[in-house]
């Protein structure tokens, strides 16, 4: 569904990126409050409105989630998809560095290798553009921003749309009733097909997210962190077949970069989980050998002595 969501937001138009993206907020309050309806949960409110420090930092989501949802209608309304979907690949690095940078993590080796090659990817793709590619940038450093936010709120991910959709639904509608008043407006004066449309907007971005949770908590880690790439990848191939956007050598040069460290990093990700789960396994082995042979060679005596022995209160 991420993937192919470049193909609805042309559909909108002649409503520019700032309308999409006010009903987008707007509709897409409607619809995850339905959704919360249905599933009754609701005791989250309660705990987010007493915490200034969460509430703090769904705003910081709110507020970056905007800039990567308008930055990103703008780009494929505009004809920058395969940018766009640059932005998306090289959202794994940023959100490494990152991690080195504001949380003090510390790399591998092969993740270092990863990020100083996204780095040289980036230099690439500004040579070849004259310029860097600031499209591409915002939408890695905005999503890897709205990403450590919600990781230190915590809380589920219809729950947290909810909240972030209606920190933005005041002004969102707004903005609505203000280009109403001053008759710029597209909803309702295209039909009833383009206002179904863009109240559609609700569901193009909640039911993707609805998803990812139910599949988060069913996929193992590493099999989802690498079905995330099937959007960017998707993106890039509309970019180039269907929008016919074009793809100079330089350019070609700066995503085989990219392509590259995301290649080191997945065989990374893919040796250390498998390198966890034999340790894992390795521990347990010898966590139940040592039990049995306790048990061997303890034998009658040390049941009757267990069994002796006075058991202590539990608070």
């Amino acid at each position: 569904m991420w993937g192919l969501v470049p193909l609805f937001w042309p559909l909108l138009k002649p409503s520019g990126a700032a309308e999409i993206l006010a009903h987008r907020m707007v509709w897409s309050l409607a619809v995850v409050a339905v959704a919360l309806l249905v599933v009754r949960r609701w005791e989250w409110v309660r705990e987010l409105i007493r915490s200034p420090r969460k509430l703090g930092l769904i705003t910081v989501a709110a507020a970056v989630i905007t800039v990567n949802w308008g930055v990103y209608i703008w780009a494929v309304n505009s004809g920058h998809v395969v940018e766009a979907s640059l932005g998306y690949f090289i959202n794994p690095l940023v959100t490494i560095a990152m991690g080195v940078l504001l949380l003090k993590e510390r790399l591998r080796p092969a993740q270092w290798v990863a990020v100083g090659t996204g780095f040289a990817a980036v230099l690439v793709l500004a040579i070849g553009y004259g310029q860097p590619p600031w499209i591409s940038l915002t939408l890695a450093f905005s999503f890897a921003t709205y990403g450590l936010a919600k990781k230190k709120v915590n809380i589920g991910g219809l729950e947290s749309l909810a909240a972030e959709t209606a920190i933005q639904f005041l002004p969102a509608l707004g903005f609505l009733l203000w280009l109403g008043a001053d008759g710029a407006a597209t909803f309702g004066s295209h039909g009833v097909g383009h206002a179904a449309l863009l109240a559609a907007t609700g569901v193009v971005t909640a039911a993707p997210l609805v998803c990812f949770g139910a599949a988060a908590i069913r996929v193992p880690l590493s099999t989802l962190g690498l079905l995330q790439y099937l959007a960017p990848v998707f993106q890039f191939l509309l970019g180039i077949l269907y929008f016919h956007e074009a793809m100079p050598a330089e350019r070609w040069a700066g995503f085989g970069l990219v392509w590259l460290a995301l290649s080191c990093l997945t065989w990374d990700a893919l040796r250390t989980a498998r390198r966890t789960r034999a340790e894992a396994a390795r521990l347990s082995r010898e966590a139940a050998l040592r039990v049995s042979g306790v048990g061997s060679a303890a034998g009658p005596a040390a049941a009757a002595a267990a069994a002796a022995a006075p058991v202590k209160p539990t608070s």
